[in-house]
């Protein structure tokens, strides 16, 4: 068995230092799994090479099985990967088709359903029609996501892409407010979607039922004007903001905990620091629980959603003061707020050399 193994190993080894393809490799391992059933089903029970090589050929079958398994397993999870991937081209292409007339002018629906931020001077209808032409990606379809969606979407958000690959459970409910108890066990994003079409049939949604990832941020970032951080997670945080710094995107960025919720815009290329400019380091564990571990009220995260949409809205139209270069911060259970100036570094290791 041993052997074996050694003289597989070498066989791949080999072949990649001489740079044959993974698929002759295989090949050739497959080869080398056929001659050991060869040898247990044709030399007769006792031979030296026969018990050198396992004894029988049961343990060998239950290998190739298992590799079969895998490999169909993989297979198809190829598949559905490709079938993704064209459903997802298809609807940007319809998308694409649809963009002049998502930036053409308001219907009389529009112009009633936006009537009450068009008579606002700050924004107006050139403001709504910069809401109506701006492509935003929400990361995040949770506690922080649902306010934001909801609200964002009723504003009149031309396109929203949202991302998660959670679903929606009956725990979720008591603040994830864009989901319902008949949509539990569905994907987030999918629950997502169907509760904005719900709201405003007039905006684009385009789901990634996918977990954000450092290999797919790059590209999913730059098909937006601004990223909005929802995320539970100072891993995906990091790669939130990683990404966004060197696409140079503004990222609108809440967090909550128990009572307590912040919310500020990094935005280095604007002058604002970044996340690793204010957090250079994952918190140590404990120092930072989730909403499982430590609770939530149900209602902070409408608190702070609802200013992250609001922050977006300022950012899009132009509006007012927004909060980048500053923090604000919520003291759910004695309302107490706070607005605290925060500052790029020179040293960080993210943003530094911008």
């Amino acid at each position: 068995m041993i052997l074996v193994v050694i003289l597989g190993a070498a066989i791949w080894g080999l072949g990649a230092w001489m740079k044959v393809p993974a698929q002759a490799r295989l090949l050739m391992l497959a080869l080398l799994y056929v001659a050991i059933l060869f040898i247990q089903f044709a030399l007769p029970e006792g031979h030296p090479l026969r018990e050198e090589l396992g004894g029988g050929p049961g343990q060998w079958l239950v290998l190739g099985g298992l590799v079969l398994a895998f490999l169909v397993y993989r297979a198809g999870l190829g598949r559905v990967r490709d079938r993704a991937r064209e459903v997802e081209a298809a609807r940007d292409e319809t998308e694409l088709a649809q963009a002049p007339a998502r930036q053409g002018a308001f219907s009389d629906v529009e112009l009633e359903r936006y009537a009450r931020h068009i008579v606002l001077r700050e924004v107006g209808g050139p403001g709504q029609r910069r809401l109506k032409e701006a492509c935003i990606l929400v990361v995040g379809a949770g506690g922080l996501g649902s306010p934001v969606l909801l609200y964002l979407g009723a504003a009149g958000l031309g396109t929203i892409g949202i991302i998660d690959d959670d679903i929606v459970s009956l725990s979720n409910l008591q603040r994830q407010v864009i989901h319902t108890d008949a949509r539990s066990g569905q994907p987030k994003v999918f629950s997502a979607e169907a509760g904005l079409r719900a709201i405003n049939p007039h905006v684009t949604v385009r789901p990634y039922n996918r977990r954000l990832t450092a290999d797919i941020a790059p590209d999913l970032f730059a098909d937006y004007d601004l990223i909005l951080d929802g995320s539970d997670s100072f891993a995906t945080r990091q790669i939130v903001n990683e990404a966004a710094v060197a696409a140079g995107k503004p990222v609108v960025a809440g967090a909550i905990t128990q009572w307590e919720g912040q919310v500020t815009i990094y935005d280095p290329a604007g002058g604002a620091p970044c996340l690793a400019c204010l957090f250079p380091e994952a918190p140590a564990p404990g120092l930072a629980p989730s909403c499982a571990e430590a609770g939530v009220m149900g209602a902070l995260p409408g608190v702070i959603g609802s200013i992250m949409a609001m922050e977006t809205i300022k950012e899009v139209t132009g509006a007012g003061t927004t909060l980048r270069g500053a923090m604000l911060l919520w003291d759910g259970l004695d309302a107490e707020a706070r607005r605290v100036t925060v500052r790029r570094r020179a040293d960080c290791s993210v943003c530094g050399d911008i």
